[in-house]
This record gives C-alpha cells, structure tokens and sequence, in this order.
C-alpha cells in the first residue's frame, strides 16, 4: 500500500531544511555578513535609481573626467609658476608664457557655468514630466508607496547628484585658481566665469535650476515641452543672478588729497585685484561730477586746467570692490538662492498632495 505525499509540504520542509543546514554550516552567515557589509539600495530609493541610472551615471562620470581635467592643468600650471620664480616675481611680466593657462581657465570656466542649464534641462525637467507623459506616476501611485515619498526619493536622489557633482568641481576649480587669486589682475573675480562657479554659487544656482525644472515639468506634465520651457527659466536665472550680484557687496571708495581749482590731481589707487566701478571728480561743495563729460582728457593742458577751476574740481574718488568681500558676497547670494528653491520645493509638495497624479 502506497503512502501519499503532499508535494508542497514536501518542498516546504526540504528548502526549511536547506535554510537551516546552511545556517548552522556556515555559508548563510557568510552571505548575511557580507550583505551588512555592503549594503545596497531598495524600495523606492533602488526604483528611483534604477529610472534615472543613465542621467546619474553620466552625471557623475563627467564629473571625475573634469576633475582629472583641472587636477592635471593646475598640475602644469604650478610648474610653471616654479620655473618662473613666482611669486618673487610678478605674473605681469610673464604675459606671454602664462597665455596657455588663461586660455585652459577659459575653457574650463565655459563647460562649469553652463553645468547648472544643462543640469536643469537635462535631468531636472524629465524628472517628473516623464513619469506624468507616460503614466508611470499612475502606477506609483496605485502602489502602497505615499505621493509624498515618491516625490521625496526623486528630489533627494537628483539634489544629492546635483550637491555632489557641483560641491567637487567647485572645490576643485578654486583650488586651480587659488595660487594666483591676488597677483593676477587680468582675471576679473567678479565675472561669472570665476564668480559663478567657486563657492556657494555653483551649487546654489543649479539646485535651483534642477528644481524649478521639476516644477516646470510638473505643472507642463510634457518632457519635451518642459526641457524648452526649463531652458528659458535656467538662461533667466543667470541673467537675473549676473544683474544683481555686484549689490551683494559694500562699495569702497578711495577719494585723493584735496588740490586747490585748477591744480592738476591724481587720481587715487585701488587695490590690483580690486573689481573697479566708478571714478568722478570732486567739487568744493562735495558734489560728484562725471569724468568723462567733466573737463574731457581730450582737452589741453591748459584748457583743462581753467575748465577744472571754473568747475571748482578739488579732488577725485573712484569707487570699487575689493576681492577680499568675494566669499561673503557669494554666501550671501547663495543663502537668497537656496531660499528661493525651498520654496520651489515645498510648492512642489504641496502641488503633489493633490495635483501630482
């Protein structure tokens, strides 16, 4: 007479009996050990990650390619330094020799203060707009993941790419520049070129970029749309950024000695590195009057002598920055910027609640 078995009983208690054998014998413990050791993503962190692998990847692999890129140039560049015997001897005087570097420096500064229109074009504007097209955010959202969560591991996951890459080629480039920062004049600290991409800055700016992308994605719910619409916002914000930067810092002016009418002045100095803004002549009355409609340079000596006494000139003042008030204007700029995209995301929660799906 045959006895039956259940097969799934059967199978049941051989896999218990594998799960068990390899717990006692070793191997399970081994497995589990090296899972703590290296831990990996899951959930909606592993789904997110997965989704935009391909921007992410691409993202940082740019990312160390230029960082090799500035390390290898600063590299040439303080061997150079070193043959020329700086800083005993003045970067003036080696116009020529140093023109390969400037040039390495412009090429640099070009891709980094592109990076935060290609970042919110490129990864902040698909982030959700994709999902919305075509309809992924409905599958998500039928799921038992929150609305809220899902939102939360998108923005983290790009804010963290975003901080990453932009917080290392920040560092890095200012490291490059850093030896030649106060004895360089012809490089202008307060051009974008070197303004917008040391700091703060850099990463202020594309944060914002990245998120108001997403926003724009969000409400336009159209990748292709959203992509051109983002870069309109992300050109904005730059223009925006360059018009009002130079009102982050305090202005100093320089006035020269007082001369009597009609006495030639000098004008007084600033210091090298200095961002200059304005020079005007002084009246006796302290009142400031143009340099290039006053007493024009085109006129003779001695018409301009008797034009600066019939004008009552008594002195000069010239108006500038100095390079030392660089950081606290950048972290100033950067703290209203990275306002700005606190608000950006908390509408972007608070659109979602509703509105997302």
């Amino acid at each position: 007479m045959s006895t039956y078995t259940n097969p799934s009983t059967n199978g049941s208690n051989q896999a218990a009996n594998r799960t068990m054998n390899g717990t006692m014998n070793g191997p399970r413990h081994s497995t589990a050990t090296e899972a703590t050791r290296h831990p990996r993503l899951s959930g909606m962190t592993w789904l997110v990650w997965r989704q935009h692998r391909a921007a992410f990847w691409t993202i940082l692999a740019a990312t160390v390619l230029c960082t090799a890129w500035m390390i290898y140039q600063r590299g040439q560049m303080m061997d150079f330094l070193n043959a020329y015997g700086f800083p005993a001897k003045n970067l003036n005087d080696a116009e020529t020799g140093f023109k390969p570097y400037i040039g390495a420096f412009t090429s640099v500064t070009t891709g980094l203060t592109a990076i935060p229109i290609m970042l919110g074009v490129l990864l902040g504007a698909p982030l959700l707009a994709s999902d919305l097209e075509n309809g992924t955010a409905k599958l998500i959202a039928a799921q038992s993941m929150s609305r809220n969560r899902w939102l939360a591991t998108k923005l983290a996951l790009a804010g963290l790419a975003v901080t990453v890459t932009t917080v290392t080629l920040s560092a890095v480039f200012a490291w490059w520049w850093n030896p030649i920062k106060l004895h360089y004049p012809d490089i202008d600290w307060t051009s974008r070129e070197f303004f917008n991409t040391t700091g703060p800055v850099p990463v202020a700016l594309s944060l914002l970029s990245v998120f108001g992308g997403v926003l724009i994605g969000v409400i336009l719910r159209r990748t292709l749309a959203a992509m051109v619409v983002t870069l309109g916002f992300a050109v904005a914000v730059q223009a925006v950024w360059g018009y009002f930067k130079l009102s982050l810092g305090d202005v100093v002016t320089a006035t020269s000695k007082p001369v009597s009418p009609g006495t030639p002045l000098t004008f007084p100095s600033v210091p090298r590195t200095a961002h200059w803004l304005d020079t005007s002549y002084v009246n006796g009355s302290g009142k400031l009057l143009d340099v290039t409609t006053t007493c024009t340079p085109t006129l003779r000596e001695e018409a301009t002598a008797a034009c600066m006494k019939k004008a009552d000139i008594v002195g000069a003042s010239t108006d500038y920055i100095p390079i030392s008030q660089m950081s606290s204007m950048q972290w100033f700029g950067a703290s209203i910027v990275f306002a700005l995209t606190a608000g950006v995301v908390a509408f972007l929660f608070y659109w979602g609640r509703k509105r997302l799906v």
